[in-house]
């Protein structure tokens, strides 16, 4: 069993299908020990004390500096001893001194194709309005390790959703968040906690082949 610390910004949603995957017996071997969010209205941490998960908010703008921001975040990090740490929609850049303390073992999830629409100043919303903007026919979601470069590490699993005539930002994030990230976030996870997910210099390598659309 290993123990998650999942970090969010805002409504939680990704957040609150790792709780139910988790619930339903879809992740087997994993448990979330504490959600930390940058927000302290981020309904996120409603969602994690329904579910009776430790929540707290560390937020940047009870600090003076970044530096201070940094060390607290990674204390509350640290408190608890996570095996892995789960970038749900977390919209603040991870200090690299937590990276380097977990190699390989920091995730987040990506509403896009990575490497198509990512790195800097592609997050949220921005993302979906960049896709439309270039007319791809295809786009996605990405979970990927996360290294001190932006949205740059090894790639785990991504799925691919269709771009549809007439889509708005909002309604393709929906259809993106529904048929690729609520679906590859958890999968990500139980690989993981199974044991499966090898790495290799900017790769990783898949022990057993995951059914994407189970």
């Amino acid at each position: 069993m290993i123990k998650l610390v999942v970090c969010v910004s805002g409504g939680g949603t990704n957040l609150q299908h790792i709780i139910d995957r988790i619930s339903d017996g879809t992740i087997h071997e994993a448990e979330i020990v504490r959600v930390i969010a940058n927000n302290a209205d981020a309904y996120a941490l409603e969602r994690a004390g329904k579910a009776g998960i430790d929540a707290v908010c560390v937020s940047p703008k009870s600090f003076d500096d970044r530096g201070s921001f940094n060390q607290a975040l990674l204390k509350a990090v640290d408190e608890v001893k996570p095996d892995l740490i789960v970038l749900a929609g977390f919209l603040v850049a991870i200090p690299p001194e937590m990276i380097r303390k977990y190699p390989d073992r920091i995730i987040n999830i990506h509403p896009s194709l990575i490497p198509s629409f990512c790195g800097v100043g592609y997050y949220g919303l921005h993302v979906h309005e960049k896709v439309l903007d270039r007319g791809v026919k295809i786009t996605g979601a990405t979970v990927h390790f996360v290294d001190e470069g932006m949205d740059s590490g090894p790639i785990i699993l991504q799925k691919a959703v269709e771009v549809m005539n007439g889509d708005t930002p909002e309604v393709l994030q929906k259809r993106v968040m529904e048929q690729a990230e609520w679906i590859i976030l958890p999968r990500a996870i139980e690989l993981i906690a199974e044991g499966k997910v090898r790495v290799s210099g900017r790769r990783t390598e898949i022990l057993e082949s995951p059914d994407m659309e189970a």
